[in-house]
Formats: structure tokens, C-alpha cells, sequence
């Protein structure tokens, strides 16, 4: 039986770097065995129906694909569709959090990441506010993410080893999910 789970690029179509159209994103994806492959906005954001026995590598195995083929390098975290809901639901700064594009989800590729996160926890970001959930990061940047000092502090920590979205895309991907089809 196919799951559902949400690919997630990081810096895809962000400014010059890592051109990708999403025709061609979707192609990558088929040719791996994903079924009901679709995309949200330009920005490496795959909703995708999994093939017979993906495992914990699938991620992996779309960066090389997508090295081979098109020629773009980009780290993909994969979540399955319950996680990305128990995201959504159990956001701890929905009450603080007030502007969806200044609210962010950290997803981290490992729990070795996770905890590098969390160490973030110990730390008074006054304006901003960070709160560690059972799969994710939660930033409120309440100045906006590029004046933010949390933000700053999660690129140093963890770097390339997080992919990151506003709470607003991870809505819309919440809405692909569940929505019709």
C-alpha cells in the first residue's frame, strides 16, 4: 500500500543557485517509482505517493538522481504525511507565532542534528522564541527571519543539515495532503 510523504529540497530556485523546473523535479521523482507526484510554489516542495519498500535512503537516492540528471546538488529530507501532521498539530508557538512568514519549521536530517537543535533550547532569544517539538524545530523570528539572532544561531549550529520552511508553506503542504487531489 503507497504512503504519502512530502519531499522537502533545500535551496531550490533560491535566487540564481540550483535552477530546477518543476516539470523536471516531478520527472526525477516518477523515475524513482513515485506516484501522484506534485509541487508547491518553485521552491523544492514534492508531495509524492512513495514506492514499494522506500527506506530511510530515499532521500539519498533523490539527491543522486537529481546530481545525475540535472546537475543540481540539493540535501532532501524526506517526512512521511503523519509526521507532517503531528507538525502542524503540535506546534508549541501557535500562541506567540503570529505572522506565518515569520514562523519556521526546522526539520533536521538526523537525530544527531536534533540534538544540536534542541542545545538552541538553552538559550534566552528575546524577542524571538524556539521550542523543540518530537520532529521538528520551531522558530518565531518576531522581527522577520533576516534581523533575527535565533535564526542566525540555527545557521551556525546546524547549517546545511536542516531544511527549513515558513509555517505558511508547511500549511499548504498540510492542505495537499489531506486536500482533494
Amino acid at each position: 500500500m503507497a504512503a504519502t510523504h512530502i519531499a522537502l529540497l533545500r535551496g531550490i530556485n533560491v535566487g540564481k543557485a540550483k535552477r530546477i523546473a518543476m516539470t523536471d523535479l516531478r520527472k526525477v521523482f516518477e523515475s524513482l517509482g513515485c506516484r501522484d507526484v506534485r509541487t508547491l510554489q518553485n521552491s523544492g516542495n514534492v508531495v509524492f505517493e512513495a514506492p514499494a519498500g522506500m527506506d530511510g535512503g530515499f532521500g539519498a537516492r533523490v539527491e543522486e538522481v537529481l546530481t545525475r540528471k540535472i546537475g543540481v546538488r540539493a540535501r532532501t529530507t524526506i517526512i512521511a504525511a503523519r509526521d507532517l501532521a503531528r507538525i502542524l498539530d503540535e506546534n508549541p508557538l501557535s500562541e506567540v507565532a503570529t505572522d506565518s512568514s515569520r514562523t519556521l519549521v526546522a526539520l533536521p536530517r538526523t537525530p544527531t542534528v536534533a540534538r544540536r537543535l534542541k542545545g538552541l533550547g538553552k538559550t534566552d532569544w528575546t524577542p524571538d522564541r524556539f521550542a523543540m517539538g518530537a520532529r521538528a524545530a520551531y522558530l518565531w523570528c518576531a522581527d522577520g527571519v533576516l534581523a533575527s539572532k535565533l535564526w542566525a544561531a540555527c545557521n551556525k549550529v546546524v547549517a546545511d543539515d536542516v531544511t527549513t520552511r515558513n509555517w505558511r508553506t508547511m500549511q499548504a503542504l498540510g492542505a495537499m495532503v489531506t486536500g482533494p487531489k
